[in-house]
């Protein structure tokens, strides 16, 4: 293009040549015509060519002021273009505008409810989570349990919470099963511990008593032991029971109410986080927890990864179809982007004004030309015609005045 606008300079300078060297050989009068669209067409092209030139480079290499002005005033053209960028682009009007007009909730529902786009969702989520899990050092997260958990359950009293849950378990007859099978328990291992009853009772006897009465005594003995665990196994209301259930509840609202009873369950507490098998548990705690995590994001068919595409699946479908929740979610859309722009503005700017500053001089301008130099080439090219029209609209005129 730079070409073709020297072109339209050299034919009007060739124009400008050709008719002065005819005037001063006789020629007719209508070549003053000619010379004076000549003329003209190279003063509208060099004129041109300098204001083009003038936006890039010194023309000829002058220190003309006001030349190569994008590379002497590119800070200033980033700031202005960060501003203009700000003030019209990025204003909460226009953002809130722009994202009630696209409707991003239902177009994303609908893309999400497609099973493919479901799917792959879940695969970038599954690679995300594989890559979380990867790079955390597990003595941190380990840390952060331990903390989190060990000392939460070592903060909290053991005794009010548990004594009320036991309460409740207790006022809803969810212990009788319990009791049931301790009943159950108790008497199958009285029946089937025969000898070892009459051996405790034998050896309890003194010693001179006769060895056959010790083992009448003993035999009676094992028949009423025998016989009171059958009772309270087919009584629900045996006294027994009824005495287990009145300690139950009363040891349940010790553990709320008694200082003793709550400070023998927190000592119990600390026994039990103490135990070495309860600290090995907590040690593993992340180990396992990492293994399951990435074994699920690993296999596409695992149970997380169905959940999730199934989760995303229904989520997509209701915002297609559900008017409310729509609108909730482009409530929300516009919300969050109408504060990243009322705080955050500046700083999206500044990556504008900051990086053209980071720019060479030299190679901004060239950018810019290669990008714009085209259309101001047509420029050059229409100062040349319409400076030749102007010519000879300005010489007719003359001749007309003279005339």
């Amino acid at each position: 293009m730079k070409l073709v606008a020297l072109a339209f300079l050299g034919a009007a300078t060739a124009v400008f040549l050709v008719a002065t060297f005819w005037q001063a050989a006789g020629a007719p009068g209508w070549v003053g015509y000619l010379k004076a669209a000549g003329e003209a067409g190279m003063v509208g092209a060099l004129a041109d060519w300098f204001a083009v030139t003038a936006l890039f480079r010194r023309p000829l290499g002058l220190p003309i002021p006001h030349t190569a002005i994008i590379p002497t005033r590119k800070d200033a053209l980033g700031d202005s273009l960060g501003e203009f960028v700000g003030t019209n682009f990025l204003s909460e009007q226009v953002v809130r505008e722009r994202l009630r007009r696209i409707g991003v909730a239902a177009r994303f529902g609908e893309w999400l409810a497609k099973p493919d786009n479901a799917d792959r969702i879940t695969s970038e989520l599954a690679t995300v989570m594989r890559g979380a899990v990867t790079v955390l050092r597990d003595e941190d997260v380990q840390a952060v349990v331990e903390q989190a958990v060990v000392s939460r359950i070592v903060g909290v009293p053991w005794g009010p919470p548990l004594g009320k849950l036991l309460e409740g378990a207790f006022a809803d007859g969810s212990h009788h099963k319990l009791v049931d099978l301790m009943c159950d328990r108790a008497y199958d291992w009285v029946k089937d511990n025969h000898d070892q009853v009459m051996n405790v009772v034998s050896d309890r006897a003194p010693s001179w008593s006769p060895k056959f009465f010790d083992s009448l005594v003993a035999d009676k003995v094992y028949g009423e032991v025998l016989n009171f665990a059958w009772a309270v196994k087919t009584d629900v209301n045996h006294p027994m029971r009824l005495s287990l259930d009145t300690f139950l509840r009363e040891f349940a609202g010790d553990l709320q109410h008694d200082p003793k009873a709550m400070a023998r369950a927190e000592a119990v507490k600390h026994q039990v986080l103490d135990h070495p098998q309860v600290q090995n548990l907590i040690g593993s705690t992340w180990s396992t927890a990492k293994k399951m995590l990435l074994d699920a994001a690993e296999d596409p068919s695992s149970e997380l990864r169905t959940r999730v595409r199934s989760g995303l699946v229904s989520l997509g479908t209701k915002l297609a179809t559900d008017d409310a929740l729509r609108t909730k979610a482009d409530s929300w859309l516009e919300g969050a982007a109408a504060y990243i722009v009322l705080n955050y503005r500046d700083e999206i700017t500044t990556l504008i004004t900051d990086t053209v500053q980071r720019w060479d001089a030299e190679e901004t301008a060239r950018k810019v030309e290669l990008q714009v130099g085209r259309d101001l080439q047509f420029i050059r090219i229409n100062g040349t015609v319409v400076g030749a029209l102007a010519g000879v609209l300005i010489y007719a005129i003359a001749q007309l005045i003279g005339g």
